[in-house]
C-alpha cells in the first residue's frame, strides 16, 4: 500500500520501457528491403491504466535507455508527449531536464523502472517503484513493488495504486467511462 502523503505529491510519473512498459523481449528482424525492424509487446491495460490519469494533474513520461521508433509508436498512440530516449542509458540528466521543463522537483516525480540503469533515477525521486520482476538492486531501493511484472500489468497496477493512495480512483474511473458513453463528469 502506498503512503497517501507521498502518493498526493507526485504531478509526473516516469516511465522506463524495456521490462516495465513491455516484457523485456525485442523482436528485431529486416523488412525486404534490408532496413531495420523492431517489435515489442505493449500490455494494454497498462495503456487503459495511462488513460485513467487523464485530468488528474499527473503527467506521464517515457524514460528509456535505448533509441526505439516501436517506442516512439506506442507513446504517440498513449498521447504521451515527453519521451526521452538515450541509448547510452543515462536517466538522470533526461528527467533532469524534464523537471526543469516542467517546474517540478525531485519529489513529485514517480517512477518505475526495473533494472541497474534505472538505480540512479530511483536514489532521486519521491516515489521509486520496482515491477515484480525487477533485478534486487531495485527492489532494495523501491518504496513501492507491483505483484504484476513488467508488460504484464504492472504500470496499471502503479496507476490504481497511486490513485487510490490519493483517494482519486472512483473520480479517474467515472471521467474515463463518461468519456467513452459521450457525457461529462
Amino acid at each position: 500500500m502506498l503512503d497517501p502523503r507521498v502518493a498526493r505529491r507526485v504531478r509526473l510519473l516516469a516511465l522506463d520501457v524495456d521490462g516495465v512498459l513491455t516484457d523485456n523481449g525485442v523482436y528485431i528482424g529486416a523488412a525486404g528491403g534490408g532496413e531495420r525492424v523492431e517489435l515489442k509487446r505493449f500490455d494494454i491495460q497498462d495503456g487503459l491504466g495511462l488513460a485513467l490519469l487523464d485530468g488528474t494533474g499527473i503527467r506521464v513520461a517515457i524514460i528509456s535507455g535505448r533509441r526505439s521508433e516501436a517506442t516512439a509508436l506506442r507513446a504517440r498512440e498513449l498521447r504521451i508527449d515527453d519521451v526521452l530516449q538515450d541509448s547510452g542509458a543515462r536517466k538522470v540528466p533526461l528527467l533532469a531536464s524534464l523537471l526543469d521543463k516542467h517546474g517540478l522537483g525531485w519529489d513529485e516525480v514517480a517512477f518505475v523502472g526495473d533494472d541497474l540503469a534505472d538505480v540512479p533515477v530511483m536514489q532521486r525521486v519521491g516515489l521509486p517503484i520496482a515491477v515484480a520482476n525487477a533485478v534486487p538492486e531495485m527492489k532494495a531501493i523501491a518504496a513501492y513493488v507491483t505483484e504484476a511484472s513488467g508488460g504484464r500489468g504492472a504500470v496499471r497496477e502503479v496507476v490504481t495504486a497511486v490513485l487510490r493512495a490519493r483517494d482519486e480512483y472512483d473520480a479517474a474511473v467515472a471521467r474515463y467511462l463518461a468519456a467513452r458513453d459521450g457525457h461529462d463528469s
